[in-house]
């Protein structure tokens, strides 16, 4: 306990309050050809930490404890003007190409077999993106062959003569990025984006009829467009896709803790609107298929902002540039421990989620020539992803609350739940209040014979502390081995300002 006033909050759980099963790819991730995610990141060839392939071995090992499914590739905003092509074949015969989305310049030294033969390694699937920007349905379809068809046919051969005899087997496909925003190498309106999603994703699907496909949401929930975008874009290819795209990044330029920490329900709402958007059209269409999200870039982003300016005004066109840097501290971890929370609470609809991105872009795991260490954040995405797998079950949750800035009757406590198939249970709980502990009575009857395992508390009394190379350990977990009981009801203490992990088990 951290000796500051104590108060209550409670949670009753039962399996009858079952949201959904958790898929797997709520804990996936993103690598873009951006930046030193790839180049310093993880890849790294020459490096005394890197192997034959020059893949980053400490990286990798890190990555691996995170156990993320699936990894968006190869953007983001740069695909939008990528010819994959350019990217397969002989390194040495590789064009450089001008990158526009991040005004840096591209070797290609780093493509699609080296990224499949990575992901395997770092025990992934790939989700791969398509360029809906400068190009079309011709190169999304040629790349689906190139990756999936067995052989017998001109890119499937060439897949083979490029050292892949066995198909890559992608079945997660972008259809484009952001094209809505214009920031973006051939923003769409929403009917063109649509006509060309839907006759994109025909063509995949007749070449590969396994894949799925992500068709783009609006790029932000504050965009003049949304809504209309979804209504529209969908009425054209509502059938041919199976998921909608959501993105979204947190700033807090103000220093505002409460606010700040509050965000999470403005990503509940997003998620919310999004589905009764979705589902308005279905409706309209009479249609029996139901549409799922892929929340496939969530962060906080807003540190790296102005040093970015200064770095692309002194290396125009420079390679592999130090670009969307964000160095992370405890008030952003407790954030994306809140957004996991936000996330299982929706397991029903979305089905994947990348924390953009995972390694030196705005990520969890940074690296230098000597070595790799964890960020704060880090921290809850490795737990979640170790532990809430199973089934999400809807905490009946009281606790007081307060008002901040942009929203009211914010909880100072909020939580998740989720029944492992093993049979343990496992709540993860963040605690918002700056000021007081919280005593959690967990009202556990539904579930007899569960014994408290562990209580894992990720807490500093600094919200501006980080982990860096030097002190790569400031803030990190630590592991409780006491709950106390109270009427037969468990009773963990959150301290103020903490994410935390209660685990159960069975016996």
């Amino acid at each position: 306990m951290s000796g500051k006033e104590m108060k209550t909050a409670s949670l009753i759980l039962d399996r009858d309050f079952a949201i959904a099963p958790v898929d797997e790819r709520l804990y996936s991730s993103f690598i873009e050809q951006l930046g030193r995610a790839v180049y310093g990141g993880i890849y790294d060839p020459g490096n005394s930490n890197s192997d034959e392939n020059g893949y980053r071995l400490d990286v990798l090992e890190k990555i691996r404890a995170l156990k993320v499914p699936v990894i968006r590739y190869p953007g983001g905003n740069f695909v939008s003007g990528f010819r994959w092509e350019d990217a397969i074949g002989p390194r040495a015969q590789r064009p450089r190409r001008l990158d526009l989305a991040w005004a840096t310049t591209e070797t290609n030294e780093f493509g699609l077999h080296e990224f499949c033969d990575w992901s395997t390694k770092a025990g992934s699937q790939v989700m791969y993106a398509v360029n809906l920007g400068t190009r079309g349905l011709d190169a999304a379809r040629n790349v689906v062959e190139y990756a999936n068809h067995p052989g017998g046919t001109y890119w499937s051969d060439l897949r083979r003569r490029n050292g892949a005899e066995a198909p890559f087997g992608i079945k997660l496909w972008c259809l484009g990025n952001e094209m809505d925003g214009p920031w973006q190498i051939g923003q769409k309106t929403a009917y063109e984006y649509g006509r060309a999603a839907n006759e994109a994703a025909k063509v995949m699907k007749w070449v590969d009829p396994s894949i799925e496909l992500v068709a783009c949401g609006s790029s932000a929930y504050d965009m003049p467009t949304f809504g209309a975008w979804e209504l529209e874009m969908l009425d054209l290819c509502y059938e041919n896709v199976d998921y909608v795209s959501l993105h979204r990044y947190y700033t807090n330029p103000t220093h505002d803790l409460k606010n700040f920490l509050a965000k999470s329900l403005d990503m509940d709402a997003f998620i919310k609107t999004v589905v009764a958007l979705i589902d308005a059209v279905g409706g309209k269409k009479h249609s029996h298929k139901k549409l799922n999200l892929s929340f496939d870039e969530w962060n906080v982003w807003y540190h790296s902002n102005e040093q970015d300016k200064q770095i692309q005004a002194e290396n125009h066109w420079g390679q592999s540039l130090p670009l969307l840097e964000d160095v992370y501290n405890f008030e952003d971890a407790l954030l994306v421990g809140g957004m996991l929370i936000t996330l299982l609470h929706n397991a029903d609809r979305v089905k994947i989620a990348c924390l953009a991105q995972l390694v030196n872009v705005i990520a969890p795991i940074m690296t230098s020539e000597r070595g790799c260490w964890a960020q704060t954040t880090y921290w809850p995405f490795l737990y979640t992803s170790l532990y809430g797998r199973g089934t999400s079950l809807r905490p009946i949750l009281k606790s007081p609350q307060y008002s901040s800035a942009e929203f009211d009757a914010v909880p100072f406590v909020d939580a998740a739940a989720v029944e492992g198939e093993d049979g343990s249970l496992t709540i993860f709980a963040l605690n918002r209040s700056s000021d007081s502990d919280f005593q959690l009575s967990c009202d556990l009857r539904a579930f007899a014979g569960l014994r408290f395992d562990t209580h894992i508390v990720l807490h500093h009394e600094d919200i501006a502390a980080t982990n860096t190379e030097a002190a790569p350990n400031t803030v990190a977990p630590v592991t409780r081995h006491e709950c106390a009981q109270l009427d037969g009801r468990f009773t963990p203490v959150l301290p103020a300002l903490s994410w935390n992990v209660i685990r159960f088990m069975k016996g």
